[in-house]
């Protein structure tokens, strides 16, 4: 078992570790890649949910690592995940309004910021991907931009910039 901490300095970020250890599907297939490389066709006999979908946030939160696995003679070989982090340090400060705010996002519906998440991507796919702009274009704190963001399967927070994900394209 991986013994390295994931040190977290963006407040943000807790949205994506509340939406894993807030569900059973998602906490069951990180309990399974913190004991054992598999590959998402493995965790797909294993477990009945959306093993694509849950392995996408994962990987966006950066929580697991992936390899190539050695195929047998004659076939292709396949990937295999693994959690990367066996420990968790929270280093950030923030406002209780925005904590408030941030863990109110991380359980909305899809369909409660649909509207917004898309907004935000049309924007950052326009051009428009400093922190600042985006501020500015929709009247919100960098920090809920940032959460929105991560909430987006689409989008990737980097720093000060909001990027269109390359795996999307």
């Amino acid at each position: 078992m991986s013994k390295r901490t994931r040190i977290i300095n963006d407040p943000s970020e807790l949205i994506t570790l509340l939406k894993i250890f807030g569900s059973e599907p998602h906490k069951e297939i990180f309990d399974v890649l913190s004991t054992e490389w598999k590959t998402v066709e493995e965790l797909s006999t294993a477990c009945s949910d959306n093993v694509a979908e849950i392995m996408a946030l994962l990987k966006k939160s950066g929580l697991i690592e992936s390899k190539w696995r050695t195929p047998e003679p004659g076939k292709t070989p396949d990937k295999e995940y693994h959690t990367s982090y066996s420990k968790v340090q929270l280093n950030f400060q923030c406002s209780l309004e925005d904590l408030s705010g941030l863990i109110q996002l991380t359980f909305r519906t899809e369909n409660e910021i649909r509207d917004l998440m898309i907004a935000i991507e049309e924007e950052v796919k326009k051009g428009n991907q400093s922190m600042n702009g985006l501020c500015r274009v929709f009247g919100k704190s960098s920090l809920f931009i940032r959460g929105v963001a991560r909430r987006s399967p689409n989008l990737n927070v980097k720093g000060q910039r909001i990027e269109w994900s390359e795996e999307v394209e």
